[in-house]
């Protein structure tokens, strides 16, 4: 193989994170000529409507998912938080990336943190798990839909639309934008979205799994596998308000999962773990185990009801 193709949106941070792998993989394979095929996908065309009203499944990665089933790309580079739970026949995740920051950031020009906004503040988010979580810690404020990449969300922020924005940590780390970035939301708070902080390679089932398999990051790998067996479990897409948040401590490897409705008003939490051994096959079907329990306890506590009047709300 002479030349490797990677598919990517065209959004400042979809680009970095593409040069990033590209840049990773030029360092296992100089012989590589690599490319960048950059595409539009249907989320970044949309941009006046919440993503929870036009569908949250696959919005940023399918037209990169037909690049490479047609072969006119080799690897694709995604945020997890965007990849569906269920990926097209013939494609997989080859690796997952050392995962960066999964927590969300609160950015102000005028206040330091959540806890200091007065009451009726107007905070923008494009995500329903934000959304759901914030009105649980703080009724009065006024969530409004925010869309746009992170150029222009900032932009709407310092245009005084917005007294506070909330965006995941790690892309304005990404962009360099840290001093951006007022107040590291705690988990307690804020439950990542499943997957957050990581970079995801996909790819057909094929000799460029091989290729790309020395960027895999194990611990990455096994905390995003337990998050996306949960949100499987669930039937959940990305655009809806769960979270689940692994980490792995000392040999254990933790779980926590919530589900909320948009107004705040209901948010269930559940809790479990698993022992981590030496056998790597054998992890992988814990952290499979352990993503479905919680899920399980999740619905038998009433997400099936919160996630199926969303979505009827959505269809309608």
């Amino acid at each position: 193989m002479k030349t490797l193709t990677i598919a990517t949106r065209q959004s400042p941070l979809a680009l970095w994170q593409a040069h990033f792998v590209k840049d990773e993989l030029q360092k296992l394979h100089p012989e590589l000529d690599i490319r960048l095929l950059e595409l539009v996908t249907k989320g970044d065309k949309i941009l006046d409507t919440p993503l929870a009203k036009i569908g949250g499944k696959g919005l940023f990665v399918k037209e990169l998912e037909t690049a490479l089933l047609s072969g006119e790309a080799d690897i694709a580079v995604h945020s997890l938080k965007d990849v569906p739970m269920v990926l097209p026949d013939g494609l997989i995740i080859g690796a997952y990336l050392d995962r960066h920051s999964p927590f969300d950031a609160f950015a102000s020009n005028h206040f330091a943190s959540l806890d200091d906004l007065p009451q009726g503040a107007k905070v923008g988010t494009s995500s329903l798990r934000r959304e759901c979580q914030l009105r649980a810690y703080r009724p009065d404020l006024e969530i409004i839909s925010l869309r746009g990449n992170v150029g222009t969300r900032l932009g709407k922020l310092d245009n005084g639309d917005y007294d506070a924005i909330i965006l995941a940590q790690s892309g304005l780390e990404r962009l360099e934008l840290h001093e951006r970035i007022r107040h590291s939301l705690p988990a307690d708070i804020c439950l990542p979205a499943v997957g957050q902080g990581t970079l995801a390679i996909e790819c057909r089932d094929d000799e460029i799994r091989e290729l790309i398999k020395p960027l895999n990051h194990d611990i990455s790998a096994l905390r995003a596998i337990t998050e996306r067996a949960m949100n499987h479990a669930l039937e959940g897409g990305c655009q809806v308000p769960i979270a689940g948040f692994a980490q792995l401590d000392k040999g254990v490897l933790h779980l926590e999962g919530r589900v909320g409705t948009p107004d705040g008003r209901t948010l269930l939490k559940v809790t479990a773990q698993t022992d981590i051994t030496d056998n790597a096959t054998q992890n992988i079907q814990n952290a499979e185990q352990l993503g479905q329990a919680v899920a399980t306890e999740l619905l038998t506590q009433g997400a099936d009801e919160i996630l199926k009047a969303l979505y009827q709300h959505q269809d309608n």
